[in-house]
């Protein structure tokens, strides 16, 4: 399904306010119910929505923050261990496992999965809804891949990663059905470790995102990265916000592009990757780097997607390279607002900022 082109969108994860830390510990101590932060969550996705909205993307999301507790900065918790809780076959323990050779003290939070993955109702549909209420944009709907599902977790039950994969599409899958029925026309599946495993992993992989897009008819969108992890504060110096942890292998551009999808989301200094390669997908330029709070102007937007001169202005369209979770929300606004006014700039219109 053809995109406009330049349509502008986000990968999915909006600047999530400092104070999310302080509240969750006070539902932790029990001065505050779970009731009440999830109202605090709420507000949170309307002004995710708002700051998109205002910005002028064209496809929205509710920025991901009903998934989120206290981890401002490490992603996973909103990608992993908010869906792993969803999904009979986790015991719900978690044990801490090792996710790059880059660093070996960093380490996510794996479920243990002690059984035979089941169905479970994800949360899709009532993101989508939630989203639909507020947004003048087009809502789309990020999901976790079969694939970063199944690798991050401790696997007690199957000791084989394509069945576990392919168990976990059939879950997916079902609840993009109920999430089409719904009507949303946006949907994207994320999946970061595609360079950091070996390539019948790859390919396995790519199986599996095509069986959970099985039979969907909504616009599919896929985001591939390097890894976005900013650990704490002190772990980041300087303009540096967000490390690619996950660069350490073969870049498969190649397998990633026989997945079925309409479009692929990826990181500006990799877009030359898919050059003699891509199909008939779209390809979505992470033009506004997470990893730098510096905000980049309209011109460098326009820059970095010129860049790839092989591509057609109709398989162009325009993204940031990860989640902003981690930026303060002032650098994310001005993020959203330069890929925004780019997307108009390239279509020919007018901007409402200098380039």
């Amino acid at each position: 399904m053809q995109i406009e082109k330049y349509t502008t969108t986000v990968v999915g994860a909006h600047s999530v306010p400092r104070w999310y830390e302080v509240l969750e510990k006070q539902v932790e101590a029990g001065a505050l119910s779970g009731a009440e932060m999830a109202d605090v969550q709420f507000r949170a996705s309307q002004g995710a929505i708002a700051d998109q909205d205002a910005a002028g993307i064209d496809v929205v999301t509710g920025g991901e923050m009903h998934r989120r507790t206290n981890n401002r900065h490490a992603p996973p918790n909103a990608m992993l261990n908010f869906f792993w809780q969803k999904i009979p076959g986790f015991s719900g323990e978690t044990r801490p496992k090792p996710i790059t050779p880059k660093d070996e003290s960093v380490t996510h939070p794996g479920a243990v999965l002690t059984g035979k993955v089941g169905y479970g109702d994800l949360g899709l549909v009532d993101e989508f809804q939630m989203v639909s209420r507020f947004a003048r944009g087009e809502p789309k709907v990020t999901m976790t891949g079969p694939h970063m599902l199944a690798k991050v977790a401790h696997d007690e039950h199957y000791d084989d990663i394509v069945a576990f994969m392919m168990d976990l599409a059939e879950v997916i899958n079902r609840n993009f059905k109920a999430l089409e029925e719904a009507g949303c026309r946006h949907v994207q599946i994320d999946e970061p470790l595609f360079a950091a495993v070996d390539r019948p992993e790859v390919e396995a992989a790519v199986e599996a995102v095509n069986r959970a897009f099985d039979g969907i008819g909504m616009n599919k969108w896929v985001h591939i990265c390097q890894g976005n992890y900013s650990v704490s504060e002190e772990f980041d110096s300087g303009d540096q916000i967000g490390h690619r942890y996950f660069d350490f292998g073969d870049y498969p551009a190649d397998a990633i592009v026989r997945i079925d999808c309409d479009a692929l989301m990826v990181e500006h200094d990799f877009a030359d990757r898919y050059e003699g390669v891509l199909n008939n997908q779209q390809l979505a330029i992470g033009a506004a780097d997470v990893q730098s709070k510096s905000v980049e102007s309209v011109g460098q937007i326009i820059e970095r997607i010129e860049a790839q001169r092989w591509l057609t202005p109709e398989q162009t369209l325009i993204t940031s390279s990860c989640g902003m979770n981690h930026l303060p929300r002032e650098v994310a606004f001005g993020k959203l607002q330069a890929m925004a006014d780019a997307g108009t700039a390239l279509r020919g219109g007018r901007t409402s900022a200098p380039s």
